[in-house]
């Protein structure tokens, strides 16, 4: 296998993927490095914003043709059981990350893209190239590298990243089921300490994924005895959870998720998807952010390898503003509403305040939510 590339991406989930998919478009040589083997379940909401869905097409990518369903309504609940009903502005389609990323993992081979299954253990950056050294004792030169690595790696204690040294309450937690949930809805129920997304996926599953504070967590024996004493108190989750059947052996779970600010650029990497920066799972839309971050990426990579973006400071310097005005109001929107909901007192107090106000809540929900991207790029 040759060792020099135009691109090389460490990481293969949604943002990986998708630069994959979109540089190698332009013949541009691509390799993308993945630990895992494709396909595989991860702890997700499962839900995706219409505002990536032109630009997924572009890719050659239509979610529909696999099954994925498609969402037009919200509800709301509080730990008390006080709800709210409102339709999504954009809309979206629920897809499993099982399906979704191994589908774009073929299609990055169809598009040309070199995929390895390896893990990346050191990155210097010398003479204006990377050089990149995997597990398995591989070597590789690129013009460019993507860290697209998700949420917790290895590579942001190397770089001495600030979030990784500050300890993370929280605690992730995925299941599928099977049972009655309508296709075109997408919940987001709130309990003592933490809040459930629920909607459905491919095949008539439906992906149920809460977070929640890991020290009220562990005062429990189990996550069974969690669900129990402190998830079923919300009569919409307990019916859901009671009156569906279990589709994973056991639940996934992750910890140490953090929603610290991270840097767009670090030492010399563009960062994509989560590797950037995370929104509140409460807000429901990392899977969107992730794709377009790539796209913004994508877009100005190409310009720069065409010569179009003449250094590779002007190169990072647009693509950290680009970055920042494309996420930083949502993400400080998506801290403010997550604070907000985390106060148990309040939650029903807001949803009150909701009820009597309708109209806001798609306007909250536009705010951590972007508009339909359009592709600069044209393949």
């Amino acid at each position: 296998m040759k060792q020099h590339f135009d691109v090389i991406i460490i990481g293969g989930g949604l943002a990986g993927l998708t630069n994959a998919i979109h540089l190698s478009k332009y013949n541009i040589e691509v390799l993308l490095i993945e630990k895992n083997s494709y396909p595989r379940h991860k702890v997700c909401g499962e839900y995706v914003s219409n505002e990536i869905l032109s630009y997924l097409n572009f890719l050659g990518f239509n979610p529909l043709e696999f099954g994925a369903t498609t969402i037009s309504k919200f509800e709301l609940t509080t730990h008390n059981n006080k709800k709210i009903k409102a339709k999504l502005p954009l809309g979206g389609f629920g897809m499993s990350r099982y399906e979704m990323d191994f589908q774009l993992y073929q299609l990055a081979l169809k598009e040309g893209a070199e995929v390895i299954q390896d893990k990346v253990v050191d990155i210097v950056f010398q003479g204006n190239q990377f050089k990149i050294q995997t597990k398995s004792k591989k070597n590789y030169i690129s013009k460019i590298a993507i860290g697209a690595f998700g949420k917790r790696s290895n590579l942001d204690i190397k770089f001495q990243r600030s979030f990784i040294t500050k300890r993370s309450p929280y605690l992730g937690v995925k299941i599928h089921v099977s049972g009655n949930f309508p296709e075109d809805k997408v919940a987001l129920h709130n309990f003592k300490g933490g809040y459930c997304g629920v909607s459905k996926v491919e095949n008539g599953h439906i992906n149920l994924c809460y977070i929640t504070n890991y020290e009220a967590f562990k005062t429990y024996k189990d996550i069974d005895t969690f669900q129990e004493e402190v998830i079923f108190k919300n009569l919409d989750l307990k019916e859901i959870f009671q009156k569906s059947n279990l589709e994973f052996e056991k639940p996934l779970t992750i910890s140490q998720i953090s929603f610290e600010t991270k840097n767009p650029i670090e030492n010399h990497m563009i960062m994509c998807g989560d590797s950037a920066g995370m929104i509140h799972p409460l807000c429901g839309n990392g899977m969107g952010m992730a794709i377009r971050s790539a796209q913004l990426a994508s877009d100005l990579i190409i310009d720069y390898l065409q010569g179009k973006i003449s250094t590779r400071k002007e190169l990072e310097k647009l693509y950290s503003k680009k970055w920042k005005k494309t996420f930083s109001m949502r993400l400080k929107v998506g801290h403010t509403i997550a604070y907000l909901f985390r106060q148990d007192w309040l939650a029903p107090k807001l949803l009150v305040v909701l009820t009597w106000l309708p109209f806001l809540v798609p306007l909250i929900i536009k705010m951590t939510h972007g508009k339909t991207m359009v592709t600069k790029n044209k393949a």
